[in-house]
């Protein structure tokens, strides 16, 4: 399959890959192109920006949840009927996992998908020795490609100049383009206010100079004759997407600026086994769907709108008395915060949430929990069941029960040790966990089974 891609990576965190990323993609489509983001690792935030700017729902690459076939088909899934994909890279381009491999990284992303590299340096107070900066990277892999390289945070087009003679001369790779270090423009804050901000259009204007600013320092042309990968071998097993079942139940599924933390292929493995989803919002006080079998509440940020979710009862109650009822409901990080008895904020104000799970949420200054976790359910988790699976933690929160000993949803291992987690009751799933179904697609037939069930018990055929 051929699909025109670049992978743009960086040296490090902070030289600059979201708003170069951006910039090209907004360049992109004012030269009448259809723009395809991808987004290496398990964020959220970045892929918001790539859907904002390109108007196609952005996805991320991850080559630790995932095998490498399905991040190929993810890959290949995303890339219909795009004329080229923009795959932003994570951290520095060899950073991952682990110190002692590139699994998880953008150098293995870049393998896997076959895809030229684009590698942003930052040329601030350098000239020459970016070209030993290009080199390293250069050595310290076999498989990935760079393709060329991006100077940026430079002073001048005479700064651009000498970084330019230098990496070329000892590098060999072509320097396509430069960002100056004073762009008169700056990438808004990744902040908890981010979505609304998009959703309203606020960015489109910093989006539309961005792009302006790159067609002026960047050659495309030359991008775009980079972009011409060779094609890809797509794996003959069938495509987590392949339409399995027509529609044989309904799902709720909460979606608007407080919830908006999914991966993609989640609610389209969903699709392809037979869910209908149904989207409803908390924030705008709409009761849970009638006749729904299932409930996903995925992550976001209820704590910056926990007094609106406060004040909404008409959802609360909804939801709780359908949860109680046995309705099959997984919760994940915001969800699960949503599903608690109350919201403390960092300046000391509660606001009273659902209150199905015996505890509350207090809002911490510093991250309380990052990294990747391998996952095993506990306690008869029926999405869990004689299953494990792969997902991600991250969050300036946490939780203190009201009781000694909760039940547990899953317990999980990441890099300091093994801990348990969530909580589970019934057929309610909740914990500070995202779970990406693509690790193992048995959870989402063991959620339609628990979901068909519900179904049954209440009568309901078709």
């Amino acid at each position: 399959m051929s699909i025109n891609r670049i992978v743009v990576a960086g040296t490090g965190s902070g030289v600059g890959k979201t708003t170069l990323t951006i910039g090209l993609m907004s360049a992109l489509i004012k030269r009448g192109l259809t723009v395809q983001g991808f987004k290496c690792g398990p964020d959220y935030i970045d892929p918001s920006y790539h859907t904002a700017v390109t108007n196609r729902v952005s996805r991320n690459l991850d080559s630790w949840m995932l095998t490498h076939d399905r991040v190929l088909d993810i890959f290949t899934h995303g890339s219909r009927e795009a004329d080229i994909s923009i795959i932003e890279g994570v951290m520095g381009f060899f950073d991952g996992k682990s110190p002692e491999t590139n699994e998880g990284s953008t150098a293995e992303i870049s393998i896997i998908t076959k895809s030229p590299v684009l590698l942003v340096v930052n040329c601030e107070s350098m000239a020459r020795s970016a070209a030993a900066i290009v080199k390293g990277f250069q050595m310290f892999a076999e498989g990935p490609n760079i393709a060329a390289v991006i100077a940026n945070k430079v002073g001048s087009e005479g700064h651009f100049q000498l970084v330019k003679k230098a990496i070329e001369q000892e590098c060999h790779v072509p320097v396509i383009g430069y960002l100056k270090r004073e762009l008169d423009i700056e990438i808004p804050e990744r902040h908890l206010g981010l979505i609304p901000s998009i959703e309203r259009g606020e960015l489109t204007p910093f989006f539309d100079k961005l792009g302006d600013l790159v067609l002026e320092t960047i050659d495309m042309d030359k991008l775009l004759e980079l972009a011409e990968a060779e094609p890809l071998t797509v794996s003959e097993t069938s495509s987590m997407f392949e339409q399995k079942e027509e529609k044989i139940m309904k799902m709720a599924v909460a979606k608007d600026e407080a919830f908006n933390f999914y991966y993609p292929e989640n609610l389209e493995m969903l699709e392809a086994n037979g869910v209908e989803i149904v989207y409803f919002s908390p924030l705008a006080n709409e009761e849970l769907p009638k006749d729904v079998d299932g409930l996903y509440i995925g992550g976001g940020f209820p704590e910056e709108f926990a007094h609106v979710l406060e004040c909404n009862v008409k959802t609360k109650n909804s939801i709780k008395n359908s949860i109680e009822a046995g309705l099959p409901t997984l919760a994940e990080c915001g969800g699960f915060m949503y599903l608690t008895e109350s919201i403390e904020t960092t300046k000391k104000k509660k606001y009273q949430m659902i209150g199905v799970i015996p505890g509350k949420v207090q809002m911490k200054t510093s991250l309380q929990a990052l990294g990747y976790r391998e996952i095993s359910g506990l306690n008869d988790n029926f999405i869990l069941k004689n299953q494990s699976a792969r997902g991600h933690e991250f969050h300036y929160s946490s939780f203190l029960p009201n009781e000694e000993k909760l039940p547990h949803a899953y317990e999980t291992k990441g890099m300091r040790g093994v801990s348990k987690e969530g909580y589970l009751q019934h057929n309610l799933v909740a914990g500070y966990t995202h779970f990406h179904f693509g690790s193992n697609p048995a959870l989402v037939e063991n959620w339609i089974e628990k979901c068909l069930e519900f179904k049954a018990s209440k009568g309901r055929i078709g």
